[in-house]
């Protein structure tokens, strides 16, 4: 019986999800490497992060999205499950923001963090 959960994500790019975690302070490596998990078992994922407890917490690419995976029960991140999805998403969504937004000519004009923890952007375009 697998003990490995499969949360599924709107994250969709890959260099967006690096960019998000970097930004945390979470050490990840990249590649399709194995997530370890309960007794010895493994799934493969093209993003992992090592515990101190010897399991794993990945993003393996289902076809449309990465879902994050990991043996649950051996969770040893700094914020529980639900949190940890809900900042790699912020994150993974701001630099999204920027990416696309960066490519359409834009620049930010302003940054702020919020105190309910959003992130305001002001973007800006000059035109001749």
């Amino acid at each position: 019986m697998s003990h490995f959960s499969n949360i599924k994500t709107q994250i969709r790019n890959l260099d967006s999800l690096k960019s998000a975690l970097t930004d945390l302070g979470i050490d990840w490596k990249s590649g399709s490497q194995q997530v370890r998990g309960y007794r010895g078992e493994t799934r493969i994922a093209e993003v992992t992060i090592e515990q101190e407890n010897g399991y794993d917490v990945g993003f393996s690419h289902n076809g449309e999205a990465y879902e994050l995976v990991a043996d649950l029960q051996f969770w040893q991140q700094a914020w529980s499950v639900d949190r940890f999805i809900n900042k790699v998403t912020q994150k993974y969504a701001y630099h999204s923001v920027l990416t696309e937004t960066t490519k359409q000519g834009f620049q930010v004009a302003e940054q702020s963090n919020r105190e309910d923890g959003s992130i305001r952007l002001v973007l800006q375009r000059w035109s001749a």
